[in-house]
């Protein structure tokens, strides 16, 4: 079934401009493509660390809880070195393996009184059966697949009802983005190569993948793409020099250290700025697109507008979108931060102590430089959208309907899968 891009114009033909940019996205496909098989790292150089399941008779298992008995096991509430503790009740947990092997393991204050537990919860347990020993059981979490799996599922199904065949495609987009980063840019990030290559070509094959793909393929979407290629670049080079400028090595936690143990010969200093240009794709993506959407649409409504006029009323959409952009950068940091932040409301450490730590440190530079290549793409994009679009009309030209389509980047006429 046909479908078709709906504009408030007819827009006219042009070839040769379609060509032109063809040749421009498929050099840069090919040239991404080719950094990516450069960078592609052998498996042999991805580093295997021993995890605390792989030792001889070590198993996961999964288990359903069959009592609880809380008992006092003399928490006060203060460890080591005055170190706070939870304080409470430690509880004796009984359960059964799907297998029907009777468990039993104690919790400690912090996971019983802090999380609870009860009769009848789907969990997972470690199970240590050493040669001639006795089986030996430990929590390990939660099994909560099934609701990660249903929530995942309601998501899918209101997108691609409401959206139809962008949202399904949207989807598809996100599958490509996880197997590019899982595939390439994670293992080439542990094998030790250059991180912040490694993520500027990462990025560039995904965001070519997933443009084309929810959007259709267009001049319009083009437009979007190389805005976005200039945030991505943008962002690297200011990642790259406020990585250096403002000492940030990359150990901030114990997750850290225990990455530098794992991994000796990548660089973390490399990986914090790769992050920032990894971290600010999908807001990229949702500003470049929405401008070069915003300078088509001016088009239509303004169909015989200059080019300054045309950017200026793109703009006005652009400056309402960077605010609320801002605004996402900013609490999906404190939302995914609000432990620590937390902990430094309870000590009432010194703001600015606090907030020069390498571990908050990376994530407000982060942020920052995420949100400046955010705002510099939008006039970035809206200029080359306008320099894009089809040009302005005369009032004869208007009055006299000459309405005709814009071909896709590749030649033929765009399709829309609204």
């Amino acid at each position: 079934m046909a479908h078709s891009h709906a504009h408030s114009f007819e827009e006219p033909r042009r070839p040769r401009l379609a060509a032109a940019l063809a040749v421009v996205v498929g050099i840069v496909a090919v040239v991404s493509v080719l950094g990516m098989v450069l960078l592609w790292p052998s498996s042999d150089d991805v580093p295997t660390g021993a995890g605390p399941l792989s030792n001889p008779g070590v198993s996961l298992v999964d288990a359903t809880v069959t009592g609880v008995e809380p008992f006092d096991c003399g928490s006060t509430g203060i460890g080591p070195d005055n170190t706070p503790m939870v304080e409470g009740d430690c509880a004796q947990i009984t359960a059964t393996t799907d297998d029907g092997e009777d468990a039993e393991f104690t919790l400690d204050p912090t996971r019983y009184v802090g999380a609870g537990m009860n009769d009848g919860d789907a969990i997972q347990l470690i199970r240590d059966a050493p040669d001639g020993q006795e089986v030996v059981f430990q929590f390990y979490d939660y099994q909560r697949g099934n609701q990660l799996f249903v929530m995942a599922a309601v998501f899918a199904i209101l997108v691609v009802a409401i959206a139809r065949w962008r949202g399904l495609f949207g989807l598809l987009g996100i599958g490509v983005a996880m197997l590019v980063l899982l595939q390439f840019i994670l293992p080439a990030l542990l094998a030790g190569g250059p991180a912040l290559a490694i993520a500027v070509v990462g990025s560039i094959v995904i965001m070519l993948v997933v443009l084309y793909l929810a959007h259709g393929v267009s001049i319009r979407t083009t437009a979007a793409l190389l805005g976005t290629l200039f945030g991505v670049g943008f962002t690297a080079l200011a990642g790259a020099w406020a990585t250096n400028w403002a000492h940030l090595t990359g150990v901030g936690s114990e997750d850290d250290h225990l990455l530098v143990a794992s991994a000796p010969g990548m660089s973390l200093s490399g990986v914090v700025a790769a992050t920032m240009v990894i971290a600010g794709l999908g807001v990229l993506n949702d500003v470049t697109v929405t401008q070069a959407s915003a300078v088509w649409e001016m088009r239509g409504l303004q169909p015989s507008a200059g080019p300054a006029q045309l950017f200026k009323s793109a703009m006005r959409i652009g400056r309402d979108h960077i605010a609320s952009s801002v605004y996402t950068l900013v609490f999906a940091y404190a939302g995914s931060a609000m432990t620590v932040l937390l902990l430094l409301t309870v000590y009432r450490q010194d703001l600015m102590q606090f907030i020069t730590t390498e571990q908050i440190g990376q994530e407000i530079v982060r942020t920052l430089i995420g949100a400046v290549g955010l705002v510099l793409a939008v006039p970035a994009t809206t200029a080359i959208a306008v320099a894009l679009a089809p040009a302005a009309r005369t009032e004869t030209d208007i009055d006299g309907g000459d309405h005709r389509r814009e071909p896709h980047a590749g030649g033929a006429h765009a399709t829309d899968p609204s």
